[in-house]
């Protein structure tokens, strides 16, 4: 029979977690500017991807003065591969508030760390427990999955209902002192032991005793999911106009999906050859010679670009678009991975 959850439970995670936490770079202490950085670029992204960024985020804007100061062109490119490009611009006004409205200091509580542009409750909470030993819960997917297993709780995870029940009844069972241990040890645990895909690892679990999944067998049942959407399919065709050693790009709109990163010209259509000419043309610059096509599916949340690139020498750089040479686009534009694919 299982164990009901009180505070051995905490006790057992909390030490499993100090013998058995991963050395990554943003855990090196608990300054609340590394674990706010740190925490938006684990957003929906793998941590062993997250760590060269953040090494190198924090080598260009160490402390959280010079992100509120840094160009959003650099802000971006710092950025470019980690997707999602309004979480980068939400930190940029996260940190001039912290500049302007609280002397450069975070604020140390929930409330004021939530009110930050860009801080929702998992990122608030996370900050407050690690960074200032506040007993408030941060509940991520990890957390999730932990938790429904532990309780066989078959609500869906996704909602809303579900995660401010989680925080509520995690946050009794937040320890005096060292919450952050007890915040990272439920993440931890989700990310190491009871994983996403495929059987946890409930032999190796620190807290199985206490897990009714466990005990029954059902651990593969859970978290319980709604069914997605299907993806909005959208076709484009995309062109790469080489002019002596320069390829043609443009800025994209300051609002909506990928705004203000550059991208290669492109329509929402599937063209075939014929068409990409007479649309160069069109476009003024004078093509001399279509190479050939390549074709990739570029994936988002809730959008896929099923795209088809041809690949031109022309004879004028047209004012419309920004003329750059490989290593500009490379080191100094912000091209996205959606678009990069074909540069590279």
């Amino acid at each position: 029979m299982t164990k009901a959850i009180d505070q051995t439970f905490t006790s057992a995670l909390t030490g499993w977690y100090r013998q058995n936490r991963r050395d990554l770079p943003w855990r090196q202490d608990k300054d609340p500017y590394h674990v706010w950085v740190s925490e938006i670029m684990l957003q929906q992204t793998r941590v062993e991807a997250v760590r060269e960024y953040y090494i190198r985020f924090m080598k260009a804007l160490p402390d959280v003065q010079a992100l509120a100061e840094a160009e959003e062109q650099t802000l971006l490119k710092l950025w470019q591969g980690l997707g999602y490009y309004n979480r980068v611009r939400n930190m940029h006004k996260a940190a001039v508030a912290v500049k302007e409205e609280h002397g450069g200091v975070f604020p140390y509580d929930y409330e004021g760390l939530r009110s930050l542009p860009g801080i929702g409750d998992y990122t608030a909470g996370a900050i407050a427990s690690i960074c200032f030993d506040q007993r408030v819960a941060a509940v991520d997917g990890n957390v999730l999955r932990v938790y429904s297993r532990l309780n066989e709780d078959a609500g869906d995870v996704k909602g809303t209902v579900m995660k401010k029940k989680v925080s509520l009844e995690l946050q009794e069972l937040y320890p005096s002192e060292d919450c952050g241990d007890f915040t990272q040890g439920l993440i931890e645990l989700g990310a190491l032991i009871c994983v996403p895909a495929g059987q946890p690892r409930c032999g190796s679990c620190p807290v199985s005793q206490y897990c009714k999944a466990a005990e029954n067998g059902t651990a593969l049942l859970y978290p319980v999911k709604r069914e997605k959407k299907q993806r909005k399919k959208v076709q484009k065709t995309v062109f790469l106009f080489q002019c002596g050693d320069k390829l043609a790009v443009e800025q994209r709109p300051d609002t909506g999906l990928l705004a203000g990163m550059y991208q290669f010209p492109n329509v929402d259509e599937a063209m075939d050859a014929a068409d990409a000419v007479r649309q160069a043309e069109l476009w003024g610059v004078c093509p001399r010679d279509l190479q050939r096509r390549v074709d990739y599916t570029h994936v988002f949340t809730h959008v896929e670009w099923e795209m088809q690139a041809y690949y031109m020498t022309v004879e004028c750089e047209d004012c419309r678009f920004i003329w750059a040479n490989r290593d500009q686009l490379k080191k100094d534009i912000p091209l996205p991975s959606a678009f990069r694919y074909f540069l590279e």
